[in-house]
């Protein structure tokens, strides 16, 4: 494990992408394919299931060091992360000339996983043995794999480029092999660097291709506006759905398989001519799409009824081909994908729908037709490139999203905590209210927005200005009013403001303005649709 604690404390401390790529590169290029699986893993944002919670933790914390429980719960409070504290209140063991490390997939599958079998008392013996045998950098990855914490600062894109050097295949090839479920084995490590096409898994979806913001004018920025495919951007769940070897999938974006989930897309889909690929947009839709929050309460369920597909009933907006007859069609020209995915969908009746494209002469026409936006249910107007490849990743220039400007509310800062990694000892989590009455009652949480400046000066104001202390959480004096953007708005159950806010971030801090000036519940109430 040493040596991937030695990868994740150098990508800690790089900022430079080149940098990372190459320290990357370099491991991939010396490790075990054991060890590489599992780095695989981890670094492309897969965790282990928490195995041992924080409180349990620091008691043998505190039993090791034989220091107090309280002052060990102090020094976690200031340190601001758990894995850290352990990290740095223990010794590092001296240098004797022990055995090497038996490496990253050793510790994972033999020291980690197999406490699940283990009672408590197992389980302190040997997490203290390996506190014990580990160095700083050791224990702190260590203790992140226990409890389920581990983030590592690399993109997808990022480790998919180190991949590539390491192997000498392109970035496509590997992300590909990257997609779906897959399990860190050997096996899969050295399918990553075989030059050989080979067979493919036929439930793999290929990398979405996703599209950049578009900011001011895009007659400015875009030319002429017929060089340019014109779709609405649906408000939904990006899916691809693949149809090869007698059997459906349906993949989220996230790389989620949500088959099961939607059983009428999947019914609707073996209408399709094997080796299919589409990539759209899964829409909760009842005559016209319904709110994303009427889609979520599809999300996670194990079992979907047909009373629920019947009252929360939906649709797969397709508007990319990405295969057919069993052949890769990303290279082709947007244009000729969109004609051979209306050939396809020509018949089709719902729940398969074909994404309609918009009709606009000019850029005035096309920014009148997106000021419809909000009324239509869609986030804004999607802009393709009539001749672009399916990429990979979000390459600058072929795509662009152009959505409507977001929903804001005057917010009260009422609580904040500490965030994590690099930030844990800055207070970077908030939480917002706005007033009813006489009493504030919280909306929203929001982790982004601020620079580096604001958070610091942000976090000296609430340490001066705390009421009161829940732990890591502190309680402000509610004087503080930040602008919050949001995407959406919906009536929510488990809310105590009874509303939920979608994708909220800061937007600015409004220091010119009091508590008295924030937006009330009933103004947030207002914003419903």
């Amino acid at each position: 494990m040493q040596g991937f604690a030695e990868l994740f404390r150098a990508l800690d401390e790089q900022r430079g992408t080149n940098a990372k790529v190459a320290a990357m590169a370099d491991y991939f290029g010396r490790v075990s394919a054991a060890d590489g699986a599992w780095a695989v893993y981890f670094l492309s944002g897969r965790r282990l299931k928490r195995l041992i919670g924080p409180v349990q933790l620091r008691e043998w914390l505190a039993q090791m060091t034989g220091l107090p429980a309280w002052l060990v719960d102090e020094t976690h409070q200031h340190v601001g992360d758990l894995a850290e504290t352990v990290a740095l209140m223990l010794d590092t063991p001296a240098d004797d000339g022990a055995a090497p490390d038996p490496g990253l997939a050793h510790w994972v599958e033999t020291r980690i996983q197999s406490l699940r079998d283990c009672d408590d008392g197992q389980r302190r013996a040997a997490v203290t043995a390996a506190w014990r045998e580990l160095d700083e950098a050791g224990r702190f990855l260590h203790t992140k794999l226990l409890t389920g914490a581990l983030r590592v600062g690399v993109s997808q894109t990022l480790v998919e480029r180190a991949l590539a050097r390491a192997s000498g295949l392109p970035r496509p090839v590997i992300a590909h092999r990257m997609m779906g479920q897959w399990r860190p084995e050997p096996a899969f490590f050295e399918g990553l660097f075989d030059a050989r096409s080979g067979q493919e898994d036929a439930s793999r979806p290929y990398p979405f291709f996703l599209a950049h913001p578009l900011e001011g004018d895009p007659a400015d920025a875009l030319g002429a506006i017929d060089a340019w495919q014109l779709e609405w951007k649906w408000d939904g769940i990006r899916a691809q759905l693949v149809r090869r070897a007698d059997a459906v999938y349906l993949w989220s974006r996230g790389e989620a398989l949500v088959t099961d989930t939607f059983p009428e897309l999947i019914e609707a889909a073996r209408a399709l001519p094997a080796d299919t690929v589409l990539d759209g947009e899964i829409l909760a839709w009842r005559d016209q799409v319904l709110p994303f929050a009427q889609l979520q309460r599809r999300l996670g369920r194990k079992r979907v009824t047909r009373r629920f597909m019947n009252e929360v009933p939906v649709r797969l907006m397709a508007y990319d081909l990405l295969e057919s007859a069993g052949r890769d069609r990303r290279d082709d020209p947007l244009q000729s994908r969109r004609a051979r995915l209306e050939a396809l969908l020509e018949d089709a009746e719902p729940p398969l729908m074909l994404s309609p494209l918009i009709d606009a002469p000019d850029w005035a026409t096309l920014a009148a037709r997106r000021d419809e936006s909000r009324d239509r249910g869609v986030e804004g107007i999607m802009l393709k490139g009539r001749h672009t490849a399916y990429a990979t990743g979000r390459p600058r220039g072929p795509w662009w999203k152009w959505k409507i400007s977001p929903l804001t509310l005057d917010v009260i800062l009422l609580y904040a905590q500490p965030g994590h990694g690099r930030r844990a000892n800055l207070y970077t989590d908030y939480s917002f209210a706005v007033p009813d009455g006489d009493q504030l009652v919280p909306i929203a949480k929001a982790y982004s927005g601020l620079d580096d400046a604001e958070i610091r000066r942000l976090d000296r104001w609430i340490r001066r200005n705390t009421r009161e202390r829940f732990g890591p959480v502190r309680s402000v004096e509610p004087v503080q009013v930040f602008e919050l953007a949001f995407e959406g708005i919906s009536p929510s159950s488990r809310h105590k403001s009874g509303l939920a806010l979608r994708f909220p971030r800061i937007s600015r801090w409004r220091e010119d303005l009091g508590p008295g000036d924030a937006d009330t519940l009933d103004q947030a109430r207002a914003l419903l649709p």
